[in-house]
């Protein structure tokens, strides 16, 4: 069932949203050649405390820590580890999410490990623009579909594959409500959208192909072809009108208004 929040209930996850952001900002500057993966999470979980929330993905159905940490290939789902530390070179997608007042926020960012190269920064870039387009789709009127094939024609026009075995969410009181919102699909198709739904858009955008394998830990997700993978999320509440308010990118203005 989908839910449609209150005034009172938006105003609960706009905190918890915040609090994410700054959150994210910090972990962004732990992240260096040298650093393990294990080290950022431990990091992650202790402001998350400190700032009086829980980390949403630690034990989630058995999950080990309160980020994951994907890099290169991964596309989502890396454990941390302290086995092997980051590489100059390489790219590192950080999901992170935490519960404050009963309330959900899941937000995600790649960044480049050091100096990487040109043809990396622009698979991050375009997932990052990918997330504006579906995010800007998202309005009361509008279907799921319209999201997912905002994301698609971008990523596709540059072309980057787009992962479709893994979708974005409803969120709210739970880490995962309805509906999925897929990274792909046709306009005007799927759950019409109201001003109150919440949802975390979440492109995943690949160098190469969009199918993927999971690894024996159950966990690890990669591209079946190797390629390397960005991945770029919010979470979005929907308005009367408009595009949507960035409930973890607090004080974000559409540049070109409504």
């Amino acid at each position: 069932m989908i839910s449609v929040k209150s005034a009172a209930q938006l105003d609960k996850m706009r905190a918890a949203g915040a609090l994410l952001y700054d959150v994210l900002q910090r972990i962004r500057e732990v992240i260096r050649p040298g650093e393990t993966t294990a080290a950022i999470d431990a990091f992650a979980e202790e402001i998350i405390r400190r700032g009086g929330a829980t980390p949403s993905f630690l034990h989630y159905r058995g999950y080990p820590a309160s980020i994951c940490a994907s890099v290169d290939d991964v596309v989502v789902h890396g454990i941390p580890t302290d086995r092997e530390a980051l590489c100059e070179g390489s790219i590192l997608s950080v999901d992170c999410g935490l519960v404050l007042d009963g309330w959900q926020a899941d937000s995600a960012f790649t960044v480049g490990v050091g100096d990487v190269a040109p043809e990396l920064n622009r698979l991050i870039q375009v997932t990052e623009r990918c997330f504006f387009e579906g995010a800007r789709a998202a309005r009361q009127g509008q279907r799921v579909g319209d999201i997912g094939h905002a994301v698609q024609r971008l990523a596709e026009e540059n072309g980057y594959g787009v992962i479709r075995d893994l979708t974005g969410h409803g969120i709210g009181r739970a880490m995962h409500e309805d509906p999925a919102v897929p990274n792909f699909g046709e306009p005007g198709r799927g759950a019409r959208l109201k001003a109150g739904m919440t949802l975390a858009v979440e492109p995943m955008i690949s160098m190469g192909g969009w199918q993927v394998r999971e690894e024996e830990d159950g966990w690890t997700i990669r591209t079946l072809d190797r390629s390397p993978c960005a991945h770029y999320e919010h979470t979005i509440a929907l308005r009367a009108e408009g595009p949507p308010e960035i409930l973890t990118l607090p004080g974000f203005v559409w540049e070109d208004g409504p």
